[in-house]
């Protein structure tokens, strides 16, 4: 038991970066993920707290909301972004909100969603 109070007092001496190296190092050993149990664990914690925690999110969707005024437009943008043949594109933009690219970074999802309102689009980045 004293063996235990011990390893916690170390634990607890720890700097966060320490810390988050013992985690990776742990997980690479017993080969888990400790992600799950953190938000397991985070989730009853202040919602504050939480929301702290999370890092930006680096991959986004860009979803087609709405064709706008201007179908055909929105159609020949989606081909081009997506490479879809036309009535492939045409069924996207028709059944719309669907998602366009999916897993792309900030910059590229950015640019897409200008692209697609350029031409009359309603977008939205998830």
């Amino acid at each position: 038991m004293a063996d235990l109070a011990k390893l916690v007092d170390e634990l607890s001496s720890l700097t966060v970066l320490e810390a988050a190296d013992l985690a990776k190092l742990l997980e690479e050993k017993w080969g888990v993920s400790a992600a799950a149990a953190v938000a397991v664990s985070a989730g009853p914690a202040a919602g504050g707290a939480a929301a702290a925690a999370v890092e930006e999110q680096t991959e986004f969707t860009v979803v087609l909301a709405a064709a706008g005024d201007k179908k055909i437009e929105v159609i020949k943008e989606v081909r081009a972004i997506t490479g879809l043949g036309l009535k492939e594109a045409k069924d996207l933009v028709e059944a719309a909100p669907k998602p366009v690219k999916e897993a792309v970074g900030k910059d590229e999802a950015e640019k897409l969603k200008k692209q697609l309102e350029a031409v009359g689009a309603k977008v939205e980045l998830k």
